[in-house]
Parts: structure tokens; sequence; C-alpha cells
């Protein structure tokens, strides 16, 4: 039978509306579609096996949640409703005209424990329906909801226990990841705004619908009391259900970021001028084609974000020493970690839910509660089995030293004057420019290092292991495996320099 199109004199004529943010839509459609700034939601009331009684009532309680709420929130109760309605219509065979407390009593039966909060997260949406009156939901299914405690969803635990694929991240798996993208960006293999927008990631942990918002006017720069340059990055506000960029949090720029990210914002507003009347309105990571207008024109959605980054950190094939595998990435892992340092650095829920931005402390209570999986003791043989799984070195071996660059160069050199040794050259320095760095430690990990096979990297490795258990007697673990990376990296090159020692043994004995 074909439906009846819904007039303004129609008994189910439901007028025109608009969302929170000022969205305009007609709920008498049976699709319902909303674009924001984090991608494009969809409600279909046509997949739905319900009756057009109970489907006139649910578009209304859609309506006021559209009015009052964000989008997001609607579309997932959207998506648990769809859930049991789908549960209910194979359980019954037949199209439901009313929710009633046996139907959920049999849906919660469905559910194991982990999975209960989808009934929990659904109830206020149920009672919400029945109190304005339309129908849908009967009385005893009301009663039900408020008589009836559900479990939660669990928050914190992949934090808590550390999750190897869902929890923060190590310190030894950070490190590589710093490490992969740094080397990666110096060789041309990642983009600008791929190194920045990840760097961004792992410094402030914001999600990436915040990134989605930002602009090049969030850039700030001004002269201090002591006449001295700060550089700070507005980042916007998403979790107060206030109005897209209406507040911001305000945090410094790493000095290191400062430079490469202030010319990267000049060259975006370079790009945008002519397109954009005020190209301080520019997005500070730009999509490619104009998907959205108004306020958030050319800017990329979260999603987009999200997927930006999880495919830049796989192409770089980074290991973790937990799991042997790559590291599973998503920017909640970042967010995650940063909880779980500044826990381990002595903060309290105040400050970390401060760092984090969180409007209250409940959710920050659980990085206080997380022992970090640190490696208390590392040994050689430790060292010797993790470090290939550690891929922490990211330099070269050359067993012919004349095929390096800068092999007539004596200024290149890289040399521990601790080692007592015939020779105490670990390699050469493939750049010809200035790093700055702690020479041989930063050399390890640096993709410009040059390591001799017969230099005297086993003797580095004891001294270095030496030194963290010394620190292990007067300071804590924390301190203590601040060289791990690198002691991971000196034994990589100390197993890889065995095994081209052994095959060169081999090849001569043939």
């Amino acid at each position: 039978m074909k439906a009846t199109p819904k007039t303004k004199t129609s008994k189910h004529y439901i007028p025109i509306s608009k969302t929170k943010n000022g969205q305009i839509f007609n709920p008498n459609d049976e699709i319902w579609i909303f674009n924001d700034i984090s991608k494009k939601h969809i409600i279909n009331f046509s997949v739905l096996q319900i009756s057009q009684n109970i489907k006139y009532g649910l578009k209304r309680i859609f309506v006021w949640y559209l009015q009052n709420r964000a989008v997001q929130h609607p579309v997932n109760m959207y998506n648990r409703l769809k859930e049991l309605i789908q549960f209910l219509f194979e359980h019954y065979n037949y199209d439901i005209s009313i929710i009633t407390s046996t139907h959920l009593i049999n849906y919660r039966g469905t559910l194991d424990a982990q999975h209960e909060w989808y009934l929990g997260s659904l109830s206020g949406f149920l009672k919400k329906w029945y109190e304005m009156g339309y129908p849908g939901v009967s009385k005893d299914a009301y009663s039900y909801l408020n008589e009836t405690k559900f479990k939660s969803n669990e928050k914190g635990r992949a934090v808590l226990t550390m999750d190897p694929y869902d929890g923060p991240f190590t310190d030894l798996e950070l490190e590589n990841i710093q490490s992969a993208i740094n080397n990666s960006y110096a060789n041309g293999n990642i983009s600008q705004e791929d190194y920045l927008l990840i760097w961004l990631l792992m410094v402030y942990g914001s999600r990436p619908i915040q990134f989605a918002q930002m602009k090049v006017c969030d850039l700030l720069s001004g002269m201090v009391k002591d006449n001295s340059k700060e550089y700070i990055i507005r980042i916007p506000r998403v979790k107060n259900r206030k109005k897209p960029r209406s507040e911001f949090k305000e945090r410094l720029l790493p000095p290191a970021l400062v430079k490469v990210l202030f010319d990267y914002r000049d060259n975006i507003k370079k790009t945008f001028a002519g397109v954009l009347d005020n190209i301080e309105q520019s997005p500070l990571f730009p999509s490619e084609d104009q998907q959205r207008t108004g306020e958030f024109a050319y800017h990329k959605s979260s999603d987009t974000i999200t997927d930006q980054v999880q495919k830049v950190i796989d192409s770089l094939n980074v290991t973790s020493e937990r799991t042997g595998e790559k590291i599973h990435i998503t920017p909640t892992r970042f967010r995650r970690t940063i909880g779980t340092r500044a826990a381990a650095e002595g903060h309290g829920e105040l400050i970390i839910a401060e760092i984090l931005d969180h409007t209250d402390t409940q959710n920050a209570g659980v990085y206080t509660q997380t022992t970090p999986e640190i490696i208390k003791r590392i040994d050689k043989a430790v060292a010797l089995q993790i470090a290939p799984i550690a891929q922490a070195f990211a330099g070269v071996i050359f067993t012919d030293k004349s095929q390096a660059k800068r092999a007539d160069d004596p200024s290149s050199d890289i040399i521990d004057p601790s080692i007592e040794s015939e020779s105490n050259s670990l390699g050469k320095c493939g750049s010809y420019g200035f790093c700055g760095l702690l020479a041989p430690l930063a050399c390890y990990t640096c993709g410009s290092f040059q390591a001799w096979s017969d230099a005297p990297h086993e003797e580095l490795l004891i001294t270095l292991l030496k030194k963290r258990e010394e620190l292990l007697e007067i300071t804590d673990h924390r301190i203590a495996s601040v060289n791990d990376n690198i002691i991971f990296a000196v034994a990589q090159v100390v197993v890889e320099c065995q095994n081209i020692n052994a095959r060169n043994i081999l090849e001569v004995t043939q």
C-alpha cells in the first residue's frame, strides 16, 4: 500500500524543524541527513520495522532531541534503537506498534555483561518518549526502566589494563612512533601536514573533531613580560554541548614545532587567498574539495582526519615490543597516553582533567589508578631479545667503510671516548647539518647514522645497561628508563652486526 503524503492538514504532519546547530530539515521525510564537522549523519526511518503510528511518535522524539542536543547524541540513540527494533522484529515476526516491558526484558536477555549498556544508554531516550506523551512506549515499559539499574559502559578498562591494542602506548612505543615520524618527514616520505597533525596529536591528545574545527587564526603569538615571544595554539572545545568554536583552550606550543607550524600556516593562507573572503578563517587542515559550506567550508571531517592519522602511521611499519606486530593506531590511544604519563609524573585528577580538557574529573580517575607497564629490569639478554621487535635503530650498517657518506671527513666520526677499545669510532654521520644532539646516544635513533659492523657497539650497550641499573638504585623507574629506546637501538645494531659477521665467517669457510 502506497504511503499517503503528509500535508499540513494531515494528522501525522510535523512542521519543518531546525537542529540545535541551525540545520533545517523536514521531519516528514523518511530519511534525515545532517552534515556537521565530524561527518554525515543519517537517520533512516524507512528501515525500521514499526507501525506508522509509532513512527510518528518516534519522529517527534527525535525532533526534540535534535533541537536540544548535538546531532551525535540522537544519532547514537537511533543506532541503539534500530538494534532493539531489529531484535523484536526477528523475535516476534511483526512490525512493532508499542514497546513493552516484555520486549525490553527479552532484549536485555540477549546482551552479555559487556553490552548491557546498550539498553542502559537507550533507557533515557525511551523514558523521554513516554513522558512526552507520544505513542510508542507502554506504561509498564516506563516503570521497568525506572526500576531497573543497568550496567554502564565499562570506562577505563583499556587504560587500567594497559591494553596493547586500545590502551596507552608504552614509552618505547611512543618513542618509536616519534622517531619514525621525524625520520619519515626528514626523508620527504610524508607531507608537512601529516607531520604536524600527528605531532599535535601526540603533544595535546586532542580529538579529531577538534583538529577538524581548527583555523589558521588559532595560531597566535605575542610578547610576554620579559619581552620574549610566546606562541599559542587555540584548541576548540567540543564536549560542552555548545556551539562549535564558541569556547577554546589555549595551549603553549613546543618551541620545536613553532617555525614549521607557522610556516605551514602562512602557506595555507596563501592557498586560500581569493578563495575565502577572510583568509584568517582558512582551515588549518583543509580538505581538497569543498564538502561543506558556511563556517566550515573546506574543512576536513573528523573521520577523514582519523583515517589520515592511521594511514600515515600505518605506512611507517612501527612495531610494538609487546605484540611483535605493527602498532595499532587510533587517535584515542594518544589521548590515553597523555593521561597515563601525567599520572606517572604525579599529577592528580584535577590536573589530568585540565590537560585532557574534561569538563569534570569522573573519567580522569582511571589514570591515577594505572601502573604503567615499565620493564623494571633490562639485562643484556632481554635487550638483545626485544631489540629486533622494537626496531629502534633508524640508521644503516656498513661493512665497507669507504661506501659511507663523508667517508673521508674526520669531523663526521661518531666517537664515544668512554669506550676502551682499539677503536672507539662507532660510525659516521651522513648528514651535513649540525643537529646539536648528544652523540653517540642520539645517533642510534637517527636515520643519518652509518654504523660500522666491526665497531664496539656491544661495549656501549653494556655501559648503558650498567648506568640504567645504577639509576634504578637511586631514582625511580621513569627516570631510569629514559634511555630505553636508545638501549634497544644499540642492541639491535649488536644483533645485526653479529648476523653480518656470522655470514662473513660462513662465506670464508665455504
